[in-house]
């Protein structure tokens, strides 16, 4: 009987123990267990939300890029348009320019030429005059005979 009553000592030892554990010791561990679970499943969905926000974040990286590409080739365009416009504006300038100095040339070519021939009619006159002289075999007067010189210069 001795190890009938040291057997059932240990067994009502061992179900204090039991209760004992289940009352102070397995819900503190459960806490514990459920505390550390919850924190794994919060990491595991910020790691979730981190990896959404991440692709997002890539998304509106490449479409700002995209638009910044879209952006620039068209500031590039609209310089090269504003290139092409200020190059057409300086040549029409510089050929209106180019036609202006041609007209003032010929203008003066014109005016040089007309004194050019008043300087040969007034010459070809005085010699017509000397000529006429030596026919004659006197002297001509160019005041008393203006209108003569003035007709020969009109038909020279």
């Amino acid at each position: 009987m001795d190890i009938n009553m040291s057997l059932i000592g240990q067994m009502i030892t061992f179900a204090v123990l039991v209760w004992v554990s289940m009352k102070f010791v397995f819900p503190s561990l459960n806490a514990a267990l459920d505390e550390r679970a919850k924190r794994i499943a919060d990491g595991l969905a910020a790691a979730d939300q981190g990896q959404q926000a991440m692709v997002v974040a890539e998304k509106r990286a490449t479409e700002a890029l995209a638009g910044a590409r879209e952006e620039a080739s068209q500031r590039v365009a609209d310089a090269e348009k504003r290139a092409q416009l200020v190059a057409e504006e300086i040549k029409a300038n510089a050929q209106a320019e180019a036609d202006r100095i041609i007209a003032q040339a010929k203008a003066e070519a014109e005016q040089q030429l007309a004194k050019a021939r008043e300087a040969l009619r007034a010459q070809v006159a005085d010699l017509a005059v000397k000529g006429a002289e030596q026919i004659l075999k006197r002297e001509v007067n160019a005041s008393a005979h203006a209108e003569l010189l003035s007709r020969l210069a009109v038909e020279l």
